[in-house]
């Protein structure tokens, strides 16, 4: 499931226009991993569009897991405070 959700956030993404940014929310926060047990994360990760709106379905846990899926380096990434 969790693999499904970062490529569904590049194809979200890729029809984006320019200027989208990331930012870390420091509120706890789980979800389920393949083998469906819970995995608590003391912060989650949100996607803005260029206008500052949170784009659907652009919510996330695993930054370096979203750099994968972009091909993009982690210190590459538009992450915001």
């Amino acid at each position: 499931m969790a693999f499904n959700h970062y490529a569904k956030i590049k194809r979200i993404l890729a029809s984006e226009p320019d200027g989208w940014v990331i930012r870390r929310i420091n509120k706890p926060t789980s979800a389920p991993n393949f083998k469906g047990e819970l995995i608590h994360f003391p912060h989650y990760y949100r996607i803005y569009d260029a206008f500052d709106n949170p784009i659907k379905y652009c919510k996330f846990q695993q930054i370096e897991r979203l750099s994968q899926a972009l091909s993009i380096p982690v210190e590459a990434l538009p992450i915001v405070e």
